[in-house]
């Protein structure tokens, strides 16, 4: 078998294929398979029709159907925490402003209590204001200090104890949470984004970076961006986990926003240069994602990434 202990399984929580049936069929392939963790996107629901661009395509347009089923993750978690035994179970971004934070640390706690502490919290700033709106948050150009300060209470939340919060998004009086997460002193934080603003709080907050569908020039820059933040701030590099995430299309390169090949797109050995070249530049998870029309097409194109490409890296 594969070696896939570096590895993570983005499982698929909207379109076509987000139903409970292939969700938990690929989470346990995943596990069965030796994925080190499986992974979850962020959307609640998808307003009827938005103008926002979304920012990991090439023309901004989103890929899938805003009619395709949609799962909301933090309840997904739940779902396959019981499903699994070994697999990490993390999120790919979680929206931290779409959320009260308080409320959505103490789900996170009690899904890290719940899973024998497997969770890992990808958090990231979102790009949809319209979903921002549906769901509450009316300040769309203020989501990256929402996002800062739900960060510090799920940090707060998860050391247990007494814990009350006054900043400028979110205050509350002191409450008891308890139990604390069972990872100490906290659930992992992976960090979302590409540009400064996020580098810099991969920095401030972050266990470390996740980043997702940079070309190889954009990547590297990006790297010794982040590694120049982090001297400026007193940073030990070392201390920041990096890890990445590609949407593996075998067979049909896809053209990323930059108008590159994007990573993990293309023929096997394009594939396996691209993967070389990112843990050569210190990416010690890669996080798969394969958008198949079928569940059957998903699951070749996983076992394919599994007995083409990864044992050649």
């Amino acid at each position: 078998m594969a070696d896939l202990s570096s590895f993570g399984l983005d499982v698929g929580i909207y379109g076509p294929l987000a139903l409970p049936g292939p969700i938990i069929e690929l989470t346990r392939l995943a596990e069965d398979l030796g994925f080190a963790s499986v992974w979850v996107a962020d959307h609640v629901a998808f307003p009827a029709s938005f103008a926002s661009k979304y920012p990991y395509a090439k023309e901004g347009d989103f890929p899938t159907r805003l009619d395709d089923p949609l799962m909301e993750p933090i309840a997904t978690l739940g779902v396959l925490a019981g499903a699994t035994k070994r697999v990490r179970l993390g999120t790919a971004v979680l929206v931290m402003a779409y959320r009260n934070p308080l409320l959505q640390a103490r789900m996170l706690v009690t899904l890290d209590q719940l899973s024998g502490g497997r969770i890992v919290l990808g958090a990231g700033v979102g790009w949809l204001e319209e979903e921002f709106e549906a769901l509450g948050f009316k300040d769309f150009k203020r989501r990256g200090k929402a996002t800062d300060e739900a960060i510090e209470i799920f940090k707060a939340v998860a050391k247990g104890g007494e814990v009350g919060y006054a900043g400028e998004i979110y205050q509350f009086d002191p409450v008891i949470s308890a139990p604390g997460s069972l990872q100490r002193p906290h659930p992992p934080v992976m960090i979302g984004g590409v540009e400064d603003p996020a580098l810099r709080r991969v920095v401030r907050h972050g266990s470390g970076w996740l980043a997702v569908s940079l070309g190889e020039q954009r990547l590297v820059e990006r790297v010794a961006r982040l590694r120049q933040i982090a001297s400026d701030q007193g940073r030990d590099m070392a201390s920041i986990a990096l890890s990445f995430k590609i949407f593996v299309s075998i067979g049909a390169a896809k053209r990323n926003r930059d108008d590159e090949r994007e990573p993990g797109t293309g023929t096997p050995a394009e594939i396996i240069g691209d993967l070389k070249r990112i843990r050569d530049l210190g990416f010690g998870e890669i996080v798969v994602r394969s958008r198949g029309a079928t569940l059957a097409e998903t699951r070749e194109q996983i076992e394919r990434f599994v007995g083409e490409i990864v044992p050649k890296v």
